[in-house]
């Protein structure tokens, strides 16, 4: 990828150089500890293993305000008091912030690049005018698009759900945001396009016809792949699972659930999962199993990688820096042999007291460095420990005789039950969950 530290007229971040990959021994906080793109682990480069892309929501316009005060960051490229002038201005920064990271991929929600217009035609002209500067851009810096995707969740027209809203001319403006979005994704090369219902849930079945809103949810996503296939999209539609927040009960609610929903309405060909930790983390869930449950049903497609607070009962998107989270992902993504054509989003945004430009980048460094440790390490305890072994033997029963053939649905409940007279009771095994925890943590060093 080149680099070109000032890609329009202005430097939003003076005094910071492409970041350099410096070893484990480095006090640099502008520089790679264990993040070295080039390096190769289990045959892939580590570029190549995390695909990593900048969330454009949270690093160029989140400010750090929150329900208790306003925000506390100030950006330079929010200088203009002409709402377009300021739109290009941030994707200048977000190019130069991108390529000083050395970062391949960015992600987006319309509204996030270009303003709302005060009508339907004036916000896709603003949107196909940034888009084109964003196309430049991209062949400038040879940064690519992850995934695109529509904001339908923050304007007041979205407060009672956006898909699933009752109100049918609601749902029309829906439209003209994703066709929009989907227009601009295919316009940029992006990879993949996302679907997050933030408003799609109830707050209260009293007032909720629940079976009526699922189903146009599936008829409105019906309609939306038909119309990407139909212009050129050959890329992969995602959802994002999340349980609640902002609405009571979201109907996306976990993998096994966007799952379900996929299979049922005939979505799961063109349709993956794009799975982020904090919200599988408010499902009750760890990253590691909503990833796995995907990867189960062939429906992986692209990560969120944050974290949230074990004390906090919210989605406060933290960067993700647990080792052991970090490692446990791995493992999962090494042995279903990664994550195709899907990244690392870092749906993430520093904390509201972290306010200095430098800030931004400790704060993706940092993450990338952990992720990068886990790959590392989990690489290592499945090439050099007993783990892999140890998990394969606790299913050996299953590997020949009637074992084998259960599995195979050989067998009938009536021969099942013959099976447990003749076989009798069953010797104890142990699961050996401290074993299993002992190893993770002799090579989390």
């Amino acid at each position: 990828m080149s680099v070109k530290l000032t890609i329009g007229n202005k430097e939003h971040f003076p005094g910071i150089g492409k970041i350099p990959f410096e070893g484990p021994d480095s006090s640099n906080p502008l520089a790679f500890k264990y993040y070295d793109e080039k390096k190769v682990v289990a045959g892939k480069t580590m570029k190549d293993h995390f695909r990593f892309a900048i969330a454009y929501w949270h690093s160029f316009c989140g400010n750090g305000s929150d329900p208790f005060g306003p925000g506390t960051i100030d950006f330079p490229w929010n200088e203009s008091d002409d709402d377009m002038q300021a739109a290009k201005d941030k994707l200048d920064a977000a190019f130069e912030f991108i390529t000083k990271l050395g970062v391949g991929f960015y992600c987006f929600h319309d509204r996030d690049i270009a303003p709302e217009g005060d009508s339907v035609a004036e916000s896709v002209k603003n949107l196909n005018e940034i888009v084109a500067l964003a196309k430049a851009k991209q062949a400038e810096s040879g940064v690519e698009l992850l995934w695109g995707t529509a904001n339908v969740f923050s304007h007041k027209r979205y407060t009672n759900g956006a898909t699933t809203n009752p109100d049918f001319q609601v749902v029309t403006h829906v439209a003209a945001q994703v066709k929009a979005a989907i227009d601009a994704t295919i316009e940029l090369g992006g990879s993949n396009y996302v679907f997050w219902g933030g408003r799609e849930g109830y707050y209260s079945l009293l007032n909720t016809n629940m079976k009526r809103e699922i189903d146009h949810l599936g008829t409105f996503l019906q309609k939306a792949r038909d119309y990407g296939r139909a212009n050129g999209f050959k890329g992969n539609f995602l959802i994002e699972p999340k349980p609640m927040e902002p609405t009571k009960h979201q109907y996306d609610f976990d993998s096994a659930t966007v799952i379900g929903f996929l299979n049922k309405f005939g979505l799961e060909k063109d349709f993956k999962l794009n799975i982020e930790n904090n919200h599988a983390t408010l499902a009750g869930h760890t990253f590691e199993h909503d990833v796995q449950t995907a990867f189960d049903a062939g429906l992986l497609g692209s990560l969120d990688v944050n974290q949230g607070d074990p004390h906090n009962g919210w989605d406060t998107d933290e960067f993700m820096t647990n080792m052991y989270d970090a490692t446990k992902l791995m493992l999962v993504i090494l042995e279903n042999g990664g994550i195709g054509q899907g990244g690392m989003n870092f749906d993430a945004k520093r904390r509201r007291s972290s306010t200095d430009a430098q800030d931004l980048f400790i704060a993706h460094i940092s993450s990338m460095d952990a992720l990068a440790r886990g790959l590392i390490i989990a690489n290592d305890i499945l090439e050099n420990s007993d783990l892999p072994k140890m998990k394969k033997a606790r299913y050996a029963s299953f590997n020949s005789g009637d074992g084998s053939k259960f599995e195979k649905s050989e067998l009938g409940l009536s021969e099942l039950a013959d099976l447990a007279v003749e076989l009798g009771e069953p010797k104890q095994l142990s699961g050996k969950q401290e074993l299993y925890e002992m190893i993770l943590n002799q090579y989390i060093r």
